[in-house]
């Protein structure tokens, strides 16, 4: 099976890096191919609502000229998704809240190309806003069927600095149950993945 963590935030290494990585060692460990990929600070421009995609129906964004087709492509052959994100001002940095509205739309617009697949967010935050932070990504996994599996507490960590997170011990802790959650949920879900039921009504595209 293969997760892939994508890292909204544009600190190297920074506080949201370490809480993906935390993330995805149980996976390692119990044998999945895992892949961090860091989009925060890079040119990925928000979606243009064209609709293009609904027309054709590839699995694409109709923009080309920036990442997110290379990603989408990762992100649509995971069995698990990971999106990890800084707190900002309002919300999610810019450059998830771009992947979060192209990923979503070319799901949908592909017949739910995320129904089934198991989605979680991970925050840093300093104080407070991680919570608004948290809904964002999972409400692109909830309107997308996906299943967002739950741990001992919302999936934050806290800290400033680079490298300042590592001292959440708590936060720590609950990204590696949070992984292994994920283990257990993906083999327990792979062998009935295309039983996931199919939804009907206004905005659902095509089943």
């Amino acid at each position: 099976m293969y997760a892939i963590a994508i890292n909204g935030s544009p600190r190297k290494g920074g506080n949201t890096e370490t809480l993906l990585r935390q993330t995805l060692a149980p996976l390692e460990k119990a044998g999945w191919e895992t892949e961090l990929v860091r989009v925060g600070g890079k040119p990925v421009r928000g979606c243009i609502a064209c609709y293009k995609c609904f027309e054709n129906k590839d699995g694409r964004c109709s923009v080309t000229t920036d990442l997110f087709n290379d990603l989408a492509e990762k992100i649509f052959r995971a069995d698990a998704i990971i999106m990890g994100s800084p707190t900002y001002f309002a919300d999610v940095s810019s450059e998830m809240k771009a992947v979060l509205d192209r990923t979503g739309l070319v799901s949908i617009a592909n017949g739910h190309l995320l129904r089934g697949k198991i989605g979680a967010a991970v925050v840093a935050v300093r104080r407070g806003g991680g919570i608004h932070v948290f809904d964002s990504i999972n409400h692109m996994f909830m309107m997308s069927q996906m299943i967002v599996p739950g741990s001992v507490y919302w999936n934050l960590g806290y800290g400033l600095h680079k490298g300042e997170v590592s001292g959440d011990a708590e936060g720590m802790g609950n990204m590696d149950h949070l992984g292994r959650t994920i283990d257990w949920l993906g083999r327990a879900t792979a062998p009935v993945r295309g039983e996931y039921p199919v939804a009907s009504g206004p905005g659902e595209g095509e089943a």
